[in-house]
C-alpha cells in the first residue's frame, strides 16, 4: 500500500537525479555550515574561552564556566526545533532553510566581533551567551528542515542512504571547525589570543553567502505539498506531537541519547583531558577527531545503506551495543599517550559510537511521525536528547573527572546513556518499508506500515 501512495502521488520531476542531486547537495552544504558554525564554540571553549572570557576563575573553574556557556547552545536548540518547526510544517520547509542559515551564520560572525573580559568586562561573556543562545535557536531548526527536504524527496527504497548523506554535512562541519584550529594554535600564544582565535568566526560569513546561493533554487517537498494541498496540515505542531504522540516523541528522544553525548565527549571533553590530564600536545588530538570525522564519510553512508536493506533497527541497536562496549577501552587508548594509537583510538570509538546512529536517525526520526508534525517531532525528538545528553556532557564527565580523578564514573556515565538508548530503540517500530506520507508509526489515525491515508480523519475541523 506505502508504494500506491507515493506512486499515486506522481512525484514527476522531482524523481529526475538532476533534481535529487541538487537537494541533496543544497541541504548537505547548508548542514555543513551549520554544524562548522555551531562546533567551533566546542573547540574554542575547550582552547582560549576560559582565558578570554573567563579568566578569574582558576584554570579548571574557567573551563567549567566556558562549557557552562557551551551548553547554553543545546538548551536553545529544542526551543529552534519548536519554532522552526512549527512554521517548518505550517508554511513549508524551505522558508524555514534559509532563516535558519542566517540565525545561526550571523551569531557566529559576531561572536568572532566579541570583546573579551579585559576589553570589557563582565558583560563581555554575558553577551558570549546570548550569541551561543541565538547559534542554538539557528541550528535546533535547521537539522530538521535539511533531513525533510531530502527524506521527502528521496525515493522509498532510499531513503535511509539519501538522509545518511545530509549527515555528512556534520563531519565535515567537525573536520572544518577543529582542522581551522590546528595552524592558529600554532600561532604565538599572544597573537592567538588577541586574534588569532576569531578568524574561524569571521570566516562563517562567506560560507553562509555559499549556503544561501544554493538553497535559494530548492523546491518544497512533494510530502509537504500534497498535506498542503489536502488541507492536513496542523494547527499546533508542537502540542499534537507531545499530546498525540507522547510515546513515540520519548523514543525519539531516548534513541540519540547516548549518540549524541558521544561524539561531544570525543570532540570536547577529549580535548581537555588529554591536554591537561595527560600532557598530550592539541594538535594530536585534534588531528585524531579529524580523522575521526573523515572516516565518518564512508561510515555515515554505510549505515544508512545498510538500514535500507536490513532494516532501522537491527543496525541502530548494533551502534547502540558498540557504544556501552567502547565506554571503557576509549580512556585506555587514550592513557597509553602513544600518538598512534590516540589518533586511531579516537577515529574508530567516534565511527562506532556515533556514526552509525547518527546515520540512520536521519530517515528512522522522521519516519516515526506523520508529515503534518513531522518537522516538529523529528526536530524536538533530536534537539531534545542533544540538551539533555549533548551540551551537558561535557560538563558532566569534566565533574565526574574532578570529583573521583579518574575517568572511570565517565564510563559509568555513558554506559546508562547507552542502556536507554537500547529501551528505546526496542521500544521503536520498524519503518524503513513504510510509506512517507500519513501519520507515522504511531501516529493516530494508526495505519502503521501501510502508509494509507484517512483523509477524513487526517482532515482539520
Amino acid at each position: 500500500m506505502s508504494g500506491q501512495v507515493e506512486t499515486a502521488a506522481g512525484l514527476g520531476a522531482l524523481d529526475r537525479p538532476s533534481t535529487m542531486r541538487h537537494v541533496l547537495w543544497a541541504s548537505m552544504i547548508g548542514t555543513v555550515i551549520e554544524w562548522y558554525d555551531f562546533l567551533i564554540y566546542g573547540t574554542a571553549a575547550a582552547l582560549v574561552f576560559n582565558k578570554l572570557f573567563f579568566p578569574s576563575f582558576d584554570p579548571a573553574t574557567g573551563t567549567l564556566a566556558a562549557f557552562g556557556t557551551y551548553a547554553v547552545g543545546f538548551i536553545a536548540r529544542p526551543l529552534g526545533g519548536t519554532l522552526f518547526g512549527h512554521f517548518g510544517d505550517r508554511l513549508g520547509r524551505k522558508t524555514m532553510l534559509m532563516l535558519t542559515l542566517l540565525i545561526t551564520g550571523g551569531g557566529t560572525v559576531l561572536i568572532g566581533c566579541l570583546p573579551t573580559y579585559g576589553q570589557l568586562g563582565f558583560a563581555a561573556p554575558v553577551l558570549l551567551v546570548v550569541l551561543r543562545f541565538v547559534q542554538g535557536i539557528g541550528l535546533g531548526g535547521e537539522w530538521g528542515g535539511a533531513v525533510l527536504m531530502v527524506v521527502e524527496h528521496a525515493p522509498a527504497n532510499r531513503r535511509g542512504l539519501y538522509g545518511s548523506l545530509v549527515q555528512i554535512g556534520f563531519p565535515i562541519g567537525v573536520a572544518a571547525s577543529t582542522g581551522i584550529f590546528i595552524p592558529l594554535s600554532a600561532m604565538p600564544a599572544e597573537a592567538f589570543l588577541s586574534w588569532g582565535w576569531r578568524i574561524p568566526f569571521l570566516v562563517s560569513i562567506l560560507l553562509v553567502a555559499v549556503g544561501l546561493f544554493v538553497r535559494m533554487r530548492l523546491s518544497e517537498t512533494p510530502a509537504f505539498q500534497r498535506a498542503r494541498q489536502a488541507d492536513t496540515l496542523a494547527r499546533r505542531p508542537a502540542w499534537e506531537v507531545i499530546t498525540q504522540t507522547p510515546r513515540v516523541f520519548l523514543i525519539a528522544v531516548g534513541m540519540k541519547i547516548s549518540e549524541v553525548a558521544w561524539v561531544y565527549v570525543l570532540t570536547v571533553f577529549a580535548i581537555v583531558y588529554a591536554t591537561t590530564r595527560l600532557g598530550l600536545p592539541r594538535p594530536l588530538i585534534l588531528n585524531g577527531i579529524i580523522a575521526g570525522a573523515l572516516l565518518e564519510l564512508i561510515t555515515l553512508p554505510l549505515a544508512g545503506w545498510l538500514s535500507d536493506r536490513f532494516g532501522r533497527k537491527p543496525i541502530y541497536l548494533a551502534g547502540v551495543g558498540l557504544s556501552i562496549a567502547a565506554a571503557f577501552p576509549v580512556f585506555w587508548l587514550l592513557d597509553t599517550r602513544d600518538p598512534l594509537v590516540v589518533v586511531a583510538g579516537l577515529a574508530l570509538v567516534m565511527n562506532l559510537t556515533h556514526a552509525i546512529g547518527f546515520g540512520i536517525g536521519a530517515a528512522w526520526m522522521p519516519e516515526l511521525f506523520g508529515t503534518r508534525v513531522r518537522y516538529t517531532g523529528a526536530s524536538l525528538g533530536c534537539q531534545v536528547s542533544a540538551a539533555i545528553s549533548g551540551g551537558f556532557a561535557p560538563i558532566i564527565a569534566t565533574a565526574l573527572l574532578g570529583w573521583a580523578g579518574a575517568t572511570w564514573p565517565v564510563s559509568l556515565y555513558l554506559v546508562v546513556l547507552g542502556l536507554v538508548a537500547a529501551i528505546a530503540v526496542l521500544a521503536a517500530k520498524e519503518t524503513h518499508r513504510d510509506g512517507i506520507d500519513g501519520e507515522g508509526a504511531f501516529g493516530p489515525v494508526g495505519q502503521g506500515a501501510s502508509g494509507s491515508i484517512d483523509q477524513s480523519t487526517l482532515r482539520l475541523p
